[in-house]
């Protein structure tokens, strides 16, 4: 399994951006689809975002969707979330996870990291 650490996350003002980072362990990064999943509280975790392994199919959950960006970097070992225009109701613990495939299934991911807090002001 490759194991996963986020970074990245915050306290920002309704409206402005915040780009998360989940670096991997392991050269076989390129192997692995990747999701990034939120959990706010109170709630169940859900789907945001999944990227292919080369990058070129990424499902977006679509209250998500045009503001938040999901990209990879082989390279780096890297996945990134781009997130804009960041609402109050966007609040929440983000996860990024490992998968052979892309999914938007929460099930499906069996390497996953600890998270990192996103909290977004009114």
């Amino acid at each position: 399994q490759v194991q996963l650490v986020e970074s990245g996350g915050g306290l920002v003002q309704a409206g402005g951006p915040l780009r998360l980072s989940c670096a991997a362990s392991g050269r076989t990064f390129s192997s692995y689809a990747m999701g990034w999943f939120r959990q706010a509280p109170g709630k169940e975790r859900e789907f945001v975002a999944a990227i292919s392994r080369d990058g070129a199919n990424t499902p977006y959950a679509d209250s998500v969707k045009g503001r938040f960006t999901i990209s990879r970097d082989n390279a780096k070992n890297t996945v990134y979330l781009q997130m804009n225009s960041l609402k109050p109701e966007d609040t929440a613990v983000y996860y990024c996870a490992a998968n052979i495939v892309t999914s938007r299934r929460e099930a499906n991911y069996g390497s996953w990291g600890q998270g990192t807090q996103v909290t977004v002001s009114s």
